[in-house]
């Protein structure tokens, strides 16, 4: 028998029997309707249905990220319909090897995710642990950990999860910001590709290859002599061939590596490949103490530098180093505390995570600044963050490194929130003239100036982020929605919108704003729904802590314009209409 690993997708219309038994007629109308839509949105994220059954729906994805966006997409989409609720569906989402049947598929895992579905409450979303476990590093939605749940039909216990609302700021959600096209390729351009490691299942180890491909990302990008592309941008790589990745990211040059970690021991491969040929220029393997872990991204760092640009003032380099912990322990907390971060809108758990380690960093080392930063940051998006706590945490890791792009970017961001929008911007430019090449830095950057009412520059700067960067992560790109909306250039802002590989809440509320703006009030309500849909505990109070535009007036807007849409003024009436 042929078989396949696949995301499997079963959706079902709560309660129709009794719907049909009131109104027959009316029922099979809004049934007929919500299948269409389901598949359409199953072609749309390049799934398969591949069964139904009356008012039941299988499909199948290759993507497990695919078949969650595409559910979530669903629940909002049938809000729309009309005298049609998200209550009226229920969705069970399972990650297995299945038996190929013709054009259908069968086997426990089938069984699994219609099991899944059917213990589901009306309106939710339930996916398995194994399902969770692939896409929890790039989901699209925060999950809340229901536990083991004993399904009908199946032996062992399942362990659960139940899809929350859509998560609008993710590092690694990624919205291609132009169309897959051969680049052209920049002089002195370079990119480092993830690094691997002896187990993908092994976190001791994925942690440190994440955090040193990060930080020899950002080490290099500080140096004004290389065009050097985003983290996110090679996280998205699916290839490893040099030539292709030339091509889709438009640089000449490719740092790929790999990392291994044995009790105090570190060894690190490391190579340096020209994209035209793929030739490779150099390479190297480096077995040390892992406290001397910064020494051996030192070397590489100017090996490349000295490679690729040519030869580089020491001084340069010197300048371009953030500064480093004394305390290796400290080095190794940080980046298991980065590794939750980047984790932090999947469960809240990871924030606290996140923060825990931070916190041992900062003890191990007090004279690191990163981690206090870092802190901030993941403390921040936790109901308990003290802002004028926050801000003298962020001050004093600026005082132990003045020279760290993303503690000025933070005290930019506290400082706007304070309302003080000169000495935002002060940080705010700070750290773009420190990371001159991070196109993150310079997307998240863009925020300040929409906020301070210069959408135009705010755009310029998402221009420049997008060239370095054709992957950045959608709550960047989106911003050029909010920009394009206080401009008041609707039909070019729903283009972009549009183009959106998912629609987060922060751009359906901007949509419906602008078609109030444009009298188009149907629609309007139609994107309450579906956004709704995504978060049925959103209301207009999300926009006051959202939005931080200098000028009320156009936050008052905002508001008033989604309300009259039908969005709910408060969360308590949110949760109450849903």
């Amino acid at each position: 028998m042929q078989r396949k690993l696949a995301a499997i997708l079963v959706g079902d219309f709560v309660a129709s029997t009794s719907a049909m038994e009131h109104d027959e007629e009316q029922t099979i109308a809004r049934v007929v309707d919500c299948m269409a839509i389901i598949a359409e949105i199953v072609t749309r994220f390049e799934g398969r249905v591949f069964n139904t059954a009356g008012d039941a729906i299988l499909a199948e994805f290759s993507s497990p990220v695919n078949a969650l966006r595409a559910a979530m997409e669903m629940r909002g989409a049938i809000g729309a319909v009309p005298r049609t609720s998200p209550q009226d569906m229920r969705f069970g989402l399972h990650l297995a090897d299945v038996v190929v049947v013709g054009d259908d598929l069968r086997g426990d895992g089938v069984n699994v995710a219609a099991r899944i579905e059917a213990s589901a409450e009306p309106g939710q979303i339930e996916v398995s642990g194994p399902l969770y476990d692939h896409v929890r590093r790039v989901s699209p939605c925060a999950f809340e950990a229901i536990g083991e749940r004993q399904l009908k039909g199946v032996s062992e216990p399942v362990r659960i999860y139940r899809v929350g609302a859509a998560m609008d700021r993710h590092r690694f959600l990624i919205a291609p910001t132009r169309a897959a096209q051969t680049l052209s390729v920049r002089p002195n351009s370079v990119v480092v590709t993830p690094f691997a490691t002896p187990s993908a299942t092994d976190q001791d180890q994925t942690f440190l290859a994440e955090g040193m491909t990060d930080d020899l990302t950002l080490e290099l990008s500080r140096l004004k002599s290389l065009f050097v592309t985003s983290r996110s941008a090679s996280s998205v790589l699916r290839t490893a061939d040099p030539v292709e990745i030339g091509k889709v990211l438009g640089v000449r040059y490719v740092v790929a590596g790999s990392v291994r970690k044995a009790g105090a021991q570190v060894r690190v491969n490391i190579s340096l490949i020209e994209t035209g040929q793929g030739h490779l220029l150099w390479s190297d393997r480096i077995q040390r103490p892992f406290a001397e872990i910064l020494d051996i991204m030192d070397e590489i760092t100017a090996r490349v530098a000295a490679t690729v640009s040519g030869r580089i003032e020491q001084s340069e380099l010197a300048s371009a180093r953030l500064k480093r912990p004394e305390n290796m322990s400290a080095y190794e907390h940080y980046l298991r505390g980065l590794d939750h971060h980047r984790l932090a809108g999947v469960a809240d758990v990871h924030l606290h995570e996140a923060m825990g380690w931070f916190e041992k960093a900062m003890q191990a080392d007090p004279g690191f600044g990163r981690p206090f930063a870092m802190h901030v940051c993941s403390w921040s998006s936790l109901p308990s963050f003290d802002l004028e706590a926050g801000e003298q945490q962020t001050a004093h890791a600026l005082e132990l490194d003045p020279t760290d792009p993303e503690a000025h970017r933070i005290m930019g961001a506290i400082k706007m929130k304070r309302g003080d929008f000169v000495a935002s911007r002060f940080h705010h430019e700070r750290a773009i003239e420190l990371a001159p090449n991070d196109a993150y830095t310079i997307g998240r950057c863009a925020a300040f100036y929409l906020f301070a009412g210069e959408p135009l520059r705010a755009l310029e700067l998402l221009d420049r982020a997008e060239t370095l960067d054709p992957f950045l992560p959608v709550w960047i790109t989106e911003e050029r929605v909010a920009s394009l909306y206080a401009l008041d250039r609707y039909e070019e802002m729903f283009e972009v919108a549009h183009k959106l590989p998912f629609q987060t809440r922060r751009t359906y509320l901007y949509r419906v704003a602008a078609r109030m703006a444009l009298g188009d009030v149907e629609r309007a309500g139609e994107l309450v729904a579906q956004a709704l849909g995504l978060d049925p505990t959103l209301s207009a109070e999300y926009l006051i802590g959202q939005e931080l535009f200098k000028d009320p007036a156009i936050l008052e807007a905002l508001m008033q314009r989604n309300r009259a849409a039908g969005l709910p003024a408060s969360r308590d009436t949110a949760a109450c209409a849903a």
